[in-house]
């Protein structure tokens, strides 16, 4: 198994880990870090996939990907925070009290 396979297969096991982490957890806080990991598996992906044909389009793809998780991470953090001093809580489920 060569470097690229073993990276590819740690970058789809973080997705899933990521994927599980949204679909099973309840805080936003929680769900909210397994985003943050999907994104940075895509991103490890598309470094490992831009060595292994040696271009750098995946590369810079990859910056792009890191200036939109560093806007949802202050977005979204400043949301969690907000819905936490209204609700005291950060549980999704308590969240659909805010529907209008």
């Amino acid at each position: 198994m060569d470097s690229t396979t073993f990276v590819a297969l740690l970058s789809s096991v973080l997705f899933t880990i990521g994927v599980l982490g949204v679909l099973l957890r309840r805080s936003a806080l929680l769900i909210f870090m397994s985003v943050e990991l999907m994104l940075n598996a895509a991103n490890l992906a598309f470094v490992a996939f831009a060595h292994r044909w040696v271009q750098l389009d995946g590369q810079i793809f990859v910056f792009f990907v890191m200036a939109v998780a560093a806007a949802e991470v202050a977005v979204g953090l400043a949301l969690i925070v907000t819905i936490f001093r209204t609700k005291r809580s950060t549980n999704v489920d308590d969240l659909a009290a805010l529907k209008g």
